[in-house]
Formats: C-alpha cells, sequence, structure tokens
C-alpha cells in the first residue's frame, strides 16, 4: 500500500470515528520531523541536539532534522516553534534561557508556559568559573577578596545579554555580594576567546568545551557550579564546597512541541526520549561534553519551567537587565 493510499484510509477512519488517538500516535512520525534549535551550530545545545536527532531517528526510523535558527537569545527560533502547526512534526530544543526570556524582553511574542507542549528534559551541565592565569588568584576565597578590593574593575566576557554565562555571573554578583563589569561579545567563542587572551578576566561558562583549555593552563578553574564535582575535573572543588553555600547554577536542556500538539503524540516522543537517554552511546556522547542524561515527564518539565521562570524573573529585574 502506497503512502498516499495508507493515508487516505486513516483519514477515512478518522472521520468515521473508527481509529482512536492512540492509532494516530503509532503512525507518528509518518515523515520526518524538524527539531529547531534557536542557537548557532556548534554550541551545547546544538551538540546535545544532534545526539538526541541522530538516537531518535534511529529509534523511530523517521529522520530528525536539525533547523538552527539563532538570534535574539534564542527567542527567534523560539517563536518560530511556537507558530508551527501542533502536529508533531516542528519540535523545539531549547535550553534554560526558556525562563530568561519573560524578564528580559518586554514584548515576548510567545509565553514559555502556554504556547508549549513540555516533552521531556534531556540534560544538564554543569558550569565553571573560570580565570585567566594571569589574575593573581588560586582560589574562590581569593577571587572573591580581590573583587571587594576592587569593585566594578574586574571583566567578565559573555555570549551576550541575557545569555546563560550573564546570568550566571549575576547570580554570583547577588549571592557573593560583590560587583563585576558586563564585557558582553557576539556569541560564546569570541567571550571565550577574550578569557583566554587576557581581553577579559574571567567568564562562566558550560564544562565539556573548556576542559582541554583547562588541563593545558590556558584558563584557571576556581570552581564548578554544580552540586557536585565533576568526574572530568576532580580536583576542582564546587563553588559551595568553596565557600558560596547558596550559589548553584546548571544550564539545562529540554525537547517541546508547540501547544495542542496531540497527548498522544507527545507521549509517543516522552516514551523514545526515555529509551534512547538509557543507551550506553547516547550517555557517553553527552557525557564527553559535560552533559549528564536527565529525562523526565512532560509534568516535570513543565514544573521545572515554572519553577525556574519565578527564579530568574526575580533575579533579572532585581538587576534591572533588559536585552537590546
Amino acid at each position: 500500500m502506497t503512502m498516499l493510499r495508507q493515508l487516505f484510509v486513516l483519514f477515512a477512519l478518522s472521520a468515521a470515528g473508527v481509529l482512536a488517538p492512540s492509532a494516530f500516535a503509532q503512525e507518528y512520525p509518518a515523515k520526518s520531523v524538524r527539531v529547531i534549535v534557536p542557537f548557532a551550530p556548534g554550541g551545547t545545545s546544538d551538540f546535545v541536539a544532534r545526539i538526541v536527532s541522530q538516537a531518535l531517528t534511529k529509534e523511530l526510523r523517521q529522520q530528525f532534522v536539525i533547523d538552527n535558527r539563532g538570534g535574539a537569545g534564542g527567542t527567534i527560533g523560539a517563536d518560530l516553534a511556537a507558530k508551527a502547526p501542533p502536529d508533531g512534526y516542528t519540535l523545539l530544543l531549547f535550553n534554560i534561557a526558556m525562563a530568561f526570556g519573560p524578564a528580559l524582553y518586554s514584548a515576548l511574542p510567545y509565553d514559555p508556559v502556554n504556547d508549549f507542549a513540555p516533552i521531556s528534559s534531556l540534560g544538564s551541565a554543569p558550569s565553571v568559573l573560570l580565570v585567566n592565569p594571569s589574575l593573581p588568584v588560586r582560589s574562590l576565597k581569593e577571587f572573591l577578596a580581590l573583587a571587594r578590593a576592587r569593585p566594578g574593575e574586574l571583566n567578565y566576557g559573555t555570549g551576550g545579554v541575557g545569555s546563560s554565562g550573564h546570568l550566571a555571573v549575576e547570580l554570583l554578583q547577588s549571592v557573593a555580594g560583590v560587583k563585576f563589569t558586563h564585557v558582553p561579545y557576539k556569541g560564546g567563542g569570541p567571550a571565550f576567546a577574550a578569557t583566554i587572551s587576557g581581553e577579559v578576566a574571567f567568564l562562566i561558562e558550560t564544562a565539556g568545551p573548556v576542559v582541554p583549555q583547562i588541563k593545558s593552563g590556558r584558563l584557571r578553574a576556581l570552581g564548578v557550579t554544580s552540586a557536585q564535582r565533576l568526574p572530568m575535573l576532580g580536583d576542582v572543588p564546587t563553588l559551595a564546597e568553596a565557600g558560596l553555600k547558596d550559589y548553584a547554577y546548571t544550564t539545562w536542556y529540554a525537547l517541546w512541541a508547540p501547544a495542542k500538539t496531540p497527548s498522544a503524540v507527545v507521549n509517543r516522543l516522552n516514551q523514545a526520549v526515555q529509551r534512547v537517554s538509557s543507551q550506553a552511546e547516547v550517555r557517553t556522547s553527552m557525557q564527553s561534553s559535560g552533559v549528564e542524561p536527565d529525562p523526565s515527564t512532560p509534568a516535570q518539565l513543565d514544573a521545572r519551567v515554572r519553577a525556574e521562570l519565578a527564579k530568574w524573573n526575580k533575579i533579572i529585574r532585581d538587576a534591572g537587565i533588559k536585552a537590546q
């Protein structure tokens, strides 16, 4: 039976009320699925998207194709996904920045809760506080003492206003009671290069991509932002261990569909994510870049987004940050 005839039969059965909604889910996906990543290629979000999409392609036997739509802190791609047909053939792979948008943008073109159907969390990536080796500090204690002695003089690089690196440092300032000077760049890569060259004093960056520069001595790690130490950086303490007990920051990644996507399709995708997340090849690939797989139920992802929205709304508004 040709695909066209199959679709005709499905339509006829549906119109007659014979075909249950779950049967549609069993047929899904019947064609390739677009996965919008609202950032440029090469970053951790893109890396996670490619690992997961490749695994889902094998699991569901249809191509999951990456569509990078970077710009405006991820809001351009997220808006495109929010307005896509709710049929399961356009998905959004976004990160913690999903929770930043409402406070950063006065006219955000979508609602992070109401315009999306949560599918599953995918992974979490701790970050590292990194300084240029020329900075005369070798511990978090020395770093904060220097910052307090020279308020506003230490500058830090980020991928832009409202980026995860920016807000990770804003949280650091709030918890530690210090003041730094923000130097936004057009992307995480330039900010990273600027820290290595000494153009800025420090940055907070996800762990996976920076390990080689730490090992080579081009950057000095003062602490990781997670609750536990990272196996790949076992001698680097957590910031909590180093004295900032109230500091915790982790970049997380998750998968959404447009709102009103059939629950049967959402559940099928969630089950597929659960299965591929347990595969050794997928776990090893993600962990090699510092991302720990952490699949969830749709309800758990929804609760996570709501909690993060409340947390970052306060931090962003208290700091007076507005996206440019």
